[in-house]
């Protein structure tokens, strides 16, 4: 198959190209130029939140794809171009949504594509919600693109799973190795999904050109669900540090402190999060997902110990964990 990622060297999308061109498939790349390539991938080199459409409907000119993948929409708007550009030049539009647009709390049913699509507290979430409607809407239209809507949860390769502190940011881990305390948020015992990116890339490449997939959505996760405070631990564990020394603070007050961190702590990661993937299994038979937290984030540490600008702290984020850390201890001495 013939394959354009737009995007393709991110967190979730380098496995994906990788797994792509392993499969055999003719794999291109739409992405910024001077961004770093994927050996054996072809590109289109241009950006596409901010290039003319006209310019990049010239260098698409004479290709059609038999499947391309939104990596970087997040907004209604960017659907909508894909829409202009691609109608005519795909058989199938995947686009890559969020876990996060899915209701919470849920009780105690794990989490389906029938759970319903709504998140008060995170605009980004919303937006993922909307441009996932514009999909649906254009779908019944004679002129319509046939989809694939797919939602990751947490999914993880180059990025640490660690809401304050991690991420992009080394600044939670280099703590941990410095025997300093990092923040929690909420009391650590909530259960979370995590997915490593390999594992994602299995269900993705399985949803290509596959019948049962047009005009549908999938949630792509792994089955492991571990409590934050693990999730923490194993960090830890990854980065040499048995014991590291965790302080729980309420999402709420953390909040109180960080106003922009409503979306991603009270409209996401406070609620339990567990996944029924039956969906995916019946359409992608032998999916599993493979890969254990506690050997995947020796990994991704392994990658930033690799690369001295990655495991390079944040001073300015070190800076903001003492004083929540400073403003907690006033509150609560004990």
């Amino acid at each position: 198959m013939k394959i354009l990622f737009i995007g393709g060297t991110g967190n979730i999308s380098t496995a994906c190209s990788q797994l792509a061109l392993a499969q055999g498939h003719e794999l291109w790349l739409m992405h910024r130029p001077g961004r770093p390539g994927i050996a054996g991938a072809q590109e289109v080199c241009c950006d596409i939140n901010n290039d003319a459409e006209t310019d990049i409907r010239q260098k698409l000119r004479g290709h059609h794809f038999d499947v391309v993948v939104q990596f970087i929409g997040f907004t209604p708007a960017d659907v909508e171009r894909d829409l202009r550009l691609f109608r005519g030049r795909c058989d199938q539009y995947i686009f890559l949504s969020s876990a996060s647009a899915y209701a919470k709390p849920t009780g105690f049913a794990p989490t389906t594509e029938r759970t319903p699509l709504v998140n008060p507290r995170w605009q980004y979430s919303r937006d993922k919600i909307a441009a996932e409607q514009v999909l649906i809407d254009q779908a019944d239209r004679a002129e319509g693109v046939t989809y694939t809507i797919v939602r990751p949860s947490h999914t993880y390769d180059s990025v640490i799973l660690i809401p304050i502190g991690g991420w992009t940011d080394f600044t939670a881990v280099d703590r941990m190795r410095r025997g300093l305390p990092v923040i929690v948020p909420g009391d650590g015992t909530t259960l979370w999904t995590i997915t490593h990116a390999e594992d994602f890339a299995r269900g993705l490449a399985g949803l290509f050109k596959n019948a049962a997939a047009i005009n549908q959505d999938f949630q792509i996760t792994s089955d492991e669900a571990l409590t934050w405070n693990e999730i923490y631990r194993l960090t830890a564990q990854a980065a040499g540090v048995d014991a590291p020394k965790l302080v729980h603070i309420a999402s709420e007050l953390l909040i109180a402190h960080q106003p922009d961190w409503e979306g991603t702590l009270l409209g996401d990661k406070s609620h339990t999060a567990l996944f029924d993937n039956t969906k995916l299994k019946s359409v992608v038979p032998g999916f599993e997902a493979k890969i254990p937290f506690a050997e995947g984030v020796k990994q991704t540490i392994a990658g930033f110990d690799a690369d001295p600008s990655r495991s390079a702290p944040s001073a300015e984020t070190d800076a903001q964990i003492e004083r929540i850390l400073a403003a907690y201890r006033r509150a609560c001495p004990a």
